[in-house]
């Protein structure tokens, strides 16, 4: 076994074929096919279902481990250059999207000014979609919500962020006031997070507290997207304080819901081996953001 049949067996289940390996990793498609028949020989088992191009059982438990070891190889090498030289490599950050909005452009200034050198990836996502892929090391580094599907990644809590109802402020379906409770929201047309993701378990319990369900007219597992569904009219929402971005805020305000608890965002690592130099340097860059108070938008709070 050889770290090019694990990155050929990789690039085949990625891409979905071996002629697409083949030119995902610069080389002929019959030297993809050898490698990961070569794997299959040394572990003794079949790792890619031919027929659906899949990953059998065996392959699926060797996937995971692949990645973790080709992650921490390229770790080894960027750690060494970064002793050498400069800080440099690339760092891959996946970021729940209401918050990419604020701390993305006062990551870049910083880290443009620090390390000039490191090359960021930044996947916007849900919970959902962006834990699979820091728990196979796909993703570095992550900005998440609170509690993780997950309890084996290493996290730490950086900022709480207040739950409020998206209203015009103009128009009939204006709201007055500078509250709501649980209860003003039972009979709102109502767009709310998808069941099970940490956001609408957040409401949900506030609410059982209450002994009261709410029927929302959409459930999605995409703030952004169920925000711009609300701008269009199409309902009232709860939604992170940020989602409303600054060039609306003539239009919409956000009220306070009284009895919500604030959503908590946290900065999780995969749950094992060392993160690299850069890496490191991108965690205390976005810790050191989040640490200055003038530095976060209305509605959040430092943990």
């Amino acid at each position: 076994m050889d770290f090019r049949q694990l990155e050929a067996f990789l690039a085949v289940v990625d891409s979905g074929s071996f002629s697409q390996a083949g030119k995902v990793l610069h080389t002929a498609q019959s030297n993809i096919s050898t490698r990961v028949k070569n794997l299959e020989a040394d572990l003794g088992v079949t790792l890619i279902d031919r027929d659906t191009m899949e990953p059998t059982p065996e392959g699926r438990s060797v996937l995971e481990r692949a990645r973790r070891i080709l992650h921490e190889e390229e770790a080894i090498s960027t750690d060494v250059k970064s002793m050498a030289e400069t800080v440099q490599g690339v760092v891959s950050i996946g970021m729940i999207g209401t918050t990419g909005r604020w701390l993305i452009p006062q990551l870049l200034d910083d880290q443009r000014r620090q390390y000039p050198n490191i090359q960021l990836r930044i996947v916007e996502g849900t919970n959902s979609s962006l834990e699979p892929r820091i728990a196979t090391g796909q993703l570095d580094v992550g900005i998440l919500s609170m509690p993780l599907i997950s309890e084996s990644f290493r996290y730490e809590e950086l900022f709480a962020e207040e739950l409020v109802l998206v209203v015009p402020t103009k128009g009939k379906r204006a709201i007055a006031g500078d509250e709501v409770s649980l209860t003003d929201l039972i009979d709102l047309d109502l767009l709310l997070p998808l069941s099970g993701t940490p956001l609408r378990n957040e409401i949900d319990e506030a609410c059982a507290q209450l002994d009261m369900t709410l029927q929302p007219r959409i459930e999605m597992d995409g703030i952004r997207t169920l925000a711009s569904l609300c701008f269009d009219g199409a309902g009232y929402a709860v939604l992170p304080a940020t989602a409303i971005p600054a060039h609306l805020k003539l239009g919409f305000r956000g009220i306070p819901i009284a009895g919500l608890p604030p959503r908590r965002v946290a900065l999780v690592l995969p749950p094992y081996g060392v993160p690299s130099t850069p890496t490191w340097s991108i965690y205390r860059i976005l810790k050191d953001i989040v640490a200055t108070d003038n530095r976060l938008p209305a509605g959040l709070h430092r943990l």
